[in-house]
């Protein structure tokens, strides 16, 4: 079985993201998207809405599994036997630090191969920061991120949008 992982903070799920999950899931026979909690910031939206969100914008995909984890992604990859990490590229800067991100993993599990998937146009100025940044000064989000995330985020930050 081909497995890959696709991993980060997702806080929230984009529909950059989403485009990424939807097109890496017909290459490989099983995507698991996993959610991770950066404890070097403040969550916007809790880990566990964050994985409910996003299996909800992928229930579309039945080879889409979604978890979190705290840790290493190599200990992750080795505990579900995955060798590939696909990860999404909107520009040069994010390649280049994928790109040190993939040595890493490299380095600490040979087998792993990292997959670059470069972001559609019309996804490409779309950020999770960009998302919190429009929620915090009252913007709208349509059009960035699922239906069903901009309900979340109108239900924990209602008052800023």
């Amino acid at each position: 079985m081909r497995r890959a992982i696709c991993s980060g903070s997702f806080d929230p799920v984009t529909c950059g993201h989403i485009d990424i999950f939807e097109r890496a899931s017909s290459m490989f026979d099983e995507l698991i998207v996993c959610v991770f909690n950066n404890v070097t910031k403040t969550p916007f939206l809790p880990v566990e809405e964050r994985t409910a969100l996003i299996r909800e914008a992928v229930q579309h995909l039945p080879n889409v599994k979604v978890d979190a984890f705290s840790g290493l992604v190599s200990r992750y990859m080795e505990q579900h036997d995955a060798h590939v990490i696909v990860r999404g590229i909107r520009s040069v800067k994010d390649l280049e630090y994928e790109q040190n991100e993939a040595y890493m993993l490299r380095h600490l599990d040979s087998r792993i191969d990292t997959v670059f998937l470069l972001t559609r146009p019309e996804y490409s100025f779309v950020s999770s920061s960009g998302v919190r940044e429009l929620v915090r000064f009252g913007s709208s989000i349509e059009g960035l991120v699922p239906e069903c995330v901009a309900k979340a985020i109108g239900r924990h930050h209602g008052e800023k949008m």
